[in-house]
């Protein structure tokens, strides 16, 4: 992967250089604020842009709105926002930006919630890819935040917890063994949630990705 990293610490951005360089990684550019952030993907459209959610020169929520701003201009660079902090107001808006064919994915972790190294790598590897990797505690939060409600209250509680999974990023596989269920049970409720939620087959929407943002969104 080619990678843009923004964080305002030197020696997180300096640990991070290292670790994906370590794995066969190219950090094409390593900026400290979110001006330097955004020009450093219009120069090198890379494949996945690491963004901490407090940056100069305020340290409040410019990473996170430089974010946005990146998925909106190049959908084809994943974002995976890295921080400490859980920023609701923008974080539901990020994750509940349109995904069409082509684009890339959305990634939302806590950074002392990250067990390993190579679940880091893993869950950057998965939004370049144009998959989602969200801590349960960020989806858990911009749910609370937000009150409105919609066709999800026809889920069943079975679907209602394998749709929380596929929200986390996990796979079918991984959400079967989870759940402690087959993986074609899996598929079964994976397609009820399509139906109930009206997502029909299509060429230009990601429909798994389309039902997390609408279960992130209400």
């Amino acid at each position: 992967m080619r990678i843009v990293i923004a964080e305002d610490s030197a020696v997180i951005r300096a640990g991070l250089v290292e670790v994906l360089a370590e794995r066969g990684h190219e950090t094409v550019a390593a900026v400290g604020d979110a001006n330097a952030l955004r020009a450093a993907v219009d120069e090198h459209e890379p494949d996945a842009a690491v963004v901490d959610v407090r940056m100069p020169p305020d340290y409040t929520d410019e990473g996170i709105r430089a974010a946005i701003a990146i998925r909106r201009e190049h959908p084809g660079t994943g974002v995976l926002v890295f921080s400490q902090y859980i920023e609701t107001r923008h974080a539901a808006e990020l994750l509940s930006a349109a995904s069409s064919r082509g684009a890339a994915g959305i990634g939302y972790l806590l950074k002392d919630r990250v067990g390993d190294v190579g679940e880091f790598v893993d869950a950057l590897t998965r939004v370049a890819a144009g998959g989602t990797a969200l801590d349960p505690e960020v989806v858990t939060q911009v749910l609370r935040a937000t009150r409105r409600t919609d066709d999800l209250d026809t889920l069943t509680p079975r679907e209602h917890d394998v749709l929380s999974l596929m929200a986390e990023g996990r796979t079918n596989g991984a959400i079967a063994s989870t759940l402690v269920i087959s993986e074609r049970a899996v598929e079964k409720n994976v397609a009820n949630i399509f139906t109930k939620l009206g997502l029909a087959p299509s060429h230009h929407d990601h429909r798994r990705v389309l039902a997390v943002l609408r279960y992130l969104a209400s």
